[in-house]
């Protein structure tokens, strides 16, 4: 049996306040659920402005719990009553002063399976984000949800392949990559790095961005573009808008990974006993 699964990721704009970005979020995810969608994942930070373009301590008060805060809870019924698979970026506290870039994903009947915690924290102009996040300790899970094997990586981590192949040999069918990236910095890698990440691992990546400009926080403008990619490194049906908010829904051919894993056999060719240095401090 062909495993087809439709699959949806979402742009959005920043729209002033947390409660309305939640309520746009259950909005989105009611209309992918119409179209069909059995997962789906938001942006980085989804309830959020991406704060980290300034260094501030009120931002702190956007953190919540993971799984008992308010937000994870609303979309484990979320998920339950929709029948789909739901990835949450958020900002995650565990206690006072450690605070985390997280990814909490829920299973199609509404059970809470784990999270991810953003792995690479950047420190940069525009990208503040040490500030704000302890580096993710997780490892890298791989959750056993409704429509297969998901992964998450968030952002920056995009630019460290170690993670997108750890994720991969853990079992990962499909990674979403959640993601603040700006168009003058980073356009020019957005359709190179996950499209090569998804072949060079055999699995989809479901990469995601934001778009306009959060003008009381900087000048960062995002750029959307968000879109999913083949285990051939091929975009599934066209990237979305650059400048507007956008629903992306796709099928996806979960059988295209194991013929594409079979074919070109990168993990069996693997020389692990040869990388000591890679990992050497």
């Amino acid at each position: 049996m062909t495993r087809i699964v439709r699959a949806a990721i979402a742009q959005t704009e920043w729209t002033g306040d947390k409660d309305s970005m939640i309520a746009e979020h259950v909005r989105l995810a009611r209309e992918a659920a119409e179209q069909g969608a059995q997962v789906m994942c938001f942006q980085e930070l989804f309830y959020g402005p991406y704060f980290c373009q300034v260094q501030d301590a009120d931002y702190y008060s956007y953190a919540e719990a993971i799984p008992d805060g308010p937000t994870t809870e609303l979309m484990c019924e979320l998920a339950a009553e929709l029948k789909m698979v739901l990835v949450l970026p958020m900002y995650e506290i565990e206690q006072a002063g450690l605070l985390y870039n997280t990814a909490a994903v829920i299973d199609a009947d509404g059970t809470y399976l784990g999270k991810y915690r953003k792995t690479h924290i950047p420190q940069v102009k525009g990208f503040w984000e040490k500030f704000y996040f302890r580096p993710g300790n997780l490892g890298y899970p791989v959750f056993d949800t409704a429509v297969g094997q998901v992964g998450v990586y968030i952002c920056y981590d995009r630019h460290f392949p170690e993670g997108w192949r750890a994720l991969g040999l853990n079992g990962a069918e499909i990674v979403f990559n959640p993601s603040a990236t700006s168009r003058g910095l980073s356009a020019y890698l957005w359709k190179l790095e996950q499209t090569a990440s998804a072949a060079a691992n055999m699995y989809f990546v479901g990469a995601i961005n934001r778009v306009g400009i959060e003008e009381e926080l900087g000048d960062n403008d995002f750029y959307g573009t968000s879109y999913f990619a083949s285990p051939r490194g091929q975009f599934v049906g066209d990237p979305a808008s650059d400048q507007d908010a956008e629903l992306v829904v796709r099928d996806l051919d979960l059988d295209m990974v194991e013929e594409v894993r079979n074919q070109w056999a990168f993990y069996r060719d693997r020389r692990p006993d040869m990388y000591g240095d890679l990992v050497a401090d």
